[in-house]
């Protein structure tokens, strides 16, 4: 019964349900309710279980010692219960998702996921191996055990890249921390004999946060746990982290030692012009932080080739002794555009293992070309350890060479792997079906492509640069890109190109396509054209000194009238961000590269002061609170601030969504039950929460219905 005028006060009580516990003796009792009371969940009203919860917890209360001043000398009691509410958030998102759609920054533009489950192998260890892991190894003796074990290794062994550059090449780095969790226990026991999993770094650490709503850190941990046993591996862009420009050195060790203490055993450190002082500052980041520093020499043009020009037999040689010096303990050749052809492989790797040869060799390139395979054989039959490679359902094209093939066409040899044909088959299987859940992000590419050879763009940039080209209006004009992609090359020097100098190469291609220009044009017309930032940079000395110099006049064409800012008015660095650097003043050239250049020695204000860590750390506790921010938190704060700071804020308004299946995450759209009209999602947050969420009458195409 209700009355017309009737005011109902925030004194009313509702009674909206009762609680009542029974046990031994008063204590037990409140245990009770006090367990039942944090089980309950009411939205959308106030009600008293705060204050309920602090009376239970009240010592004078448990004691029966209480009067009728208890409220008045207690006024914490009041204090409002600050709940995580995971579950209402969650729902939220899927509720956001269902009505909305997918969130466009998603960049999610093709087909639905399938409705399909990836099934999980079980795939049982029938023997145990007697002879100790490399991660035992690595843990027990160090990085020089580590090294002196793969060395004496007496088949190929195998990265396998599935968890990181496979699916950056392919699937625009969407691949997310469940369905890899899903698979980590056979995961663990098919590729016990693997050198590593490569499985973090790169762009997956700013993809999580910025599209994935996941944790990068809390991704490592949680595989780190599920799998103990195999060496992790990473990527490490030099003094750039894993982000796109330079750091304070202090931001660069930091960042190792907590990475080591997440779980990273092997990192690969690379810079992308191969300039000798943004790998120093790497290698000795990874070996103060006690990690496994594996330095990359980037790999372009074409060794076997006499009339290619400048990337010959002798500079790569002259740059592994340069590495081989600064204290390395594996060497690793990436070939980031599957540049590598099998006569190249087995020049460049025979040379280097006569040089050094007690030197760990792991080759590493993309399927581009579909030389992949055949390349990397050659490179292990020239001395090589150790090869990257995919799953078979996520190699091939842009991404790594076929797991399966490698491991089939060595089996029986001196080259024999160690991984059972068979069980990898099986992981195999699940990521057939799991790349299914993939198709929005699925580029479109069909097969392979020799003209990589021309352009030589990275496989891991492919799929980005043909999605990027689309959204910038660019359609049915992919091919005028590629073209303008090697035009790019050639105007900034012919540079070794991987993130974030591919990026460069490819803002440029993209600048060239949409203006119309050509490359003389580009030339001639460099003082009144708006470059992209990135090149502007790249010129400035941003991402250090390409080897053979910066083309002119074009550099100095591209940064008249332009300072950097903070320098009191220089216009390009020359050296490394963060150390004692010169100042370039660059003089008109008529010829491609620098032959005479004026230096002036500037040490204060081109500096990158260190980073505040503990500063910043007070901030984000003042914004956050202290219990949401971790030393990991900070990190990635001093990485990607401004993306650190949107992922908070979805995270305070959805939750934790590493817990949603991917096809949910998506879609918002459970699996139905044969036959019912209704669904069901299980996720369970850490250990002891379980939500079973029935979904009623969901819409259809062309129809209506209520979300329960």
């Amino acid at each position: 019964m209700t009355c017309r005028g009737a005011k109902i006060t925030p004194h009313y009580d509702s009674l909206l349900v009762k609680i009542t516990a029974k046990a031994r003796n008063r204590k037990d009792a409140a245990a009770k309710l006090i367990r039942a009371l944090r089980e309950f969940r009411v939205r959308g009203v106030q009600t008293n279980k705060s204050f309920l919860l602090n009376v239970l917890s009240n010592k004078d209360f448990l004691e029966g010692e209480v009067t009728t001043g208890f409220i008045g000398s207690n006024p914490y009691l009041m204090s409002p219960l600050v709940e995580k509410d995971r579950a209402r958030k969650i729902l939220h998102y899927i509720g956001e998702v269902i009505v909305n759609g997918t969130p466009k920054s998603l960049g999610a533009t093709g087909p639905p996921p399938s409705q399909i489950d990836p099934y999980v192998p079980g795939i049982p260890l029938h023997h145990k191996d007697k002879k100790k892991s490399l991660k035992q190894i690595f843990d027990n003796h160090g990085p020089e055990a580590f090294a002196k074990a793969v060395r004496e290794n007496k088949g190929l062994m195998i990265t396998d890249t599935t968890w990181r550059d496979a699916h950056q090449s392919l699937l625009a780095t969407r691949l997310r921390t469940i369905d890899m969790l899903n698979i980590a226990e056979p995961t663990t026991v098919a590729l016990r004999n693997a050198y590593s999993l490569e499985c973090w770094g790169g762009a997956t650490f700013d993809v999580s946060m910025r599209f994935l709503n996941e944790c990068p850190w809390e991704r490592l941990v949680a595989l780190r746990e599920a799998v103990p046993d195999i060496p992790f591996q990473m990527l490490l862009r030099g003094a750039n982290a894993v982000g796109y420009t330079s750091y304070a050195d202090n931001v660069v060790f930091e960042f190792c030692k907590l990475a080591k203490q997440a779980g990273m055993d092997v990192f690969r450190v690379f810079d992308s012009l191969n300039y000798i002082e943004n790998m120093r500052l790497g290698i000795d980041a990874v070996g103060q932080s006690g990690g496994i520093v594996e330095a990359a020499v980037c790999y372009t043009g074409d060794v076997s080739d006499p009339n290619r020009g400048l990337y010959d037999l002798e500079y790569y040689l002259k740059f592994v002794r340069e590495l081989e010096a600064a204290g390395i303990h594996v060497l690793a050749i990436k070939d980031m555009a599957g540049l590598l052809k099998p006569r190249a492989a087995k020049l460049l790797v025979g040379a280097i293992r006569q040089e050094f040869p007690n030197l760990p060799i792991h080759c590493h390139t993309h399927d581009t070309g579909g030389t992949g395979v055949a390349s990397m054989l050659a490179a292990a039959q020239a001395g090589a350890d150790a090869v990257d490679a995919a799953t078979d359902a996520l190699s091939g094209t842009t991404s790594q060479p076929s797991l399966g093939a490698i491991v089939a066409s060595t089996q029986g040899t001196e080259l024999d792997t160690g991984i059972d044909l068979l069980e990898i088959s099986k992981l195999n299987e699940y990521w057939e079906e799991c790349r299914l859940l993939y198709a929005p992000f699925e580029s479109g590419q069909k097969s392979g492509s020799a003209d990589v050879y021309i352009h030589e763009m990275p496989g891991g940039q492919y799929t980005n640069l043909l999605y990027q080209t689309t959204q910038l209006g660019l359609t049915g004009q992919w091919s005028q890109v590629k073209k303008a992609y090697a035009a790019a090359n050639r105007l900034l020097g012919d540079i070794i190109k991987v993130t974030p100098s591919s990026k460069v190469t490819g803002d440029l291609a993209q600048f060239i396509v949409t203006n119309n220009l050509t490359e003389h044009e580009v030339i001639k017309k460099a003082e009144e054209l708006s470059f992209p930032n990135s090149v502007i940079e790249y010129f400035q000395g941003y991402l250090g000194i390409p080897p053979f110099g910066f083309p002119e006049p074009l550099r100095s064409r591209v940064l008249k009238g332009r300072t950097i800012e903070g320098t009191e008015g220089l216009s390009c660095f020359e050296g490394r961000p963060g150390e004692k650097v010169y100042i370039f003043q660059a003089k008109k050239r008529s010829s491609l590269y620098l032959t005479d250049t004026v230096f002036a020695s500037f040490t204060a204000g081109a500096q990158l002061p260190s980073f505040d860590f503990e500063g910043t750390r007070k901030t984000l506790e003042e914004k956050w609170t202290a219990e949401k921010i971790s030393s990991y938190d900070v990190m990635s704060h001093a990485m990607y601030p401004a993306v650190f700071d949107e992922f908070m804020e979805r995270k305070e308004e959805y939750g934790n969504l590493s817990y949603l299946d991917t096809r949910t995450f998506l879609t918002g759209k459970f699996a139905r039950y044969p036959g019912h009209n209704q669904c069901l999602i299980e996720m369970c947050f850490e250990q002891f929460t379980l939500i079973v969420l029935h979904q009623l009458n969901i819409r259809d195409e062309g129809g209506t219905g209520a979300f329960c």
